[in-house]
């Protein structure tokens, strides 16, 4: 059930209670171990997050918002913590993760991190995707949690004057959560989070789902 009134369609995100019980997140924060640097990618490598991005208690959140059955296609883990804390500007989630770089019409440009190509496709595909954020702790606005600009994922892909435009037009919404709740949005939402200010963990398991087809030439880096 959300717990604001904000909803996916409307403003780009929303928030579930509960999702995930307190043995699940100590299972999953004991199995994934400490997390180096800024964040651990690959994730859906790892069974126990591929058995959970596959399990009906989060494919049930997500097919209601896909056009076709949800694929996962992504998983990060994170976890700011004194040793290590950053912040992020107000930006897009506008790449995909994929195995080789080919030139395909109407994907580009290229990019890559940590040696894995990534790609900026048409805009119609960013909208047929959608992230959940599964909080492992208690999460807001003094260890960083996430900022949103609620609606803003209607207007596609934006240049750097359009989200200053946005940004100065539009009230910023901190996504508070208790460990276990989870977070749905939309990849075009735009998104920031301030650096933590308090020790401890905000650990948070993000996973991505395309709801369509890549062209034949591409395949995913990572899939479940």
């Amino acid at each position: 059930m959300a717990i604001t009134r904000h909803t996916l369609e409307n403003d780009g995100f929303e928030l579930l209670a509960g999702l995930l019980g307190e043995a699940e997140i100590a299972d999953l924060i004991s199995e994934l171990g400490p997390v180096s640097g800024a964040g651990e990618r690959g994730l859906l490598r790892h069974t126990r997050v591929a058995r959970l991005a596959n399990s009906d208690a989060i494919l049930s959140k997500i097919r209601p918002h896909l056009p076709i059955e949800p694929k996962p296609v992504r998983g990060i883990y994170f976890d700011k913590t004194p040793g290590s804390n950053w912040l992020v500007t107000w930006h897009q989630d506008l790449t995909l993760a994929l195995r080789e770089k080919e030139d395909v019409p109407g994907f580009g440009p290229w990019s890559a991190k940590e040696g894995v190509p990534h790609v900026q496709p048409p805009v119609a595909m960013l909208e047929r995707m959608l992230t959940i954020r599964l909080h492992l702790d208690k999460a807001d606005e003094s260890n960083g949690a996430l900022r949103v600009l609620p609606g803003s994922h209607r207007f596609g892909r934006l240049d750097e004057d359009q989200i200053r435009d946005h940004r100065a037009k539009g009230d910023a919404l901190i996504c508070v959560a208790n460990a276990g709740d989870a977070l749905l949005m939309r990849p075009l939402l735009l998104h920031a989070s301030s650096r933590s200010i308090v020790p401890g963990h905000r650990r948070v398991l993000h996973l991505e789902y395309a709801g369509f087809e890549l062209p034949p030439v591409l395949e995913w880096s990572e899939s479940a």
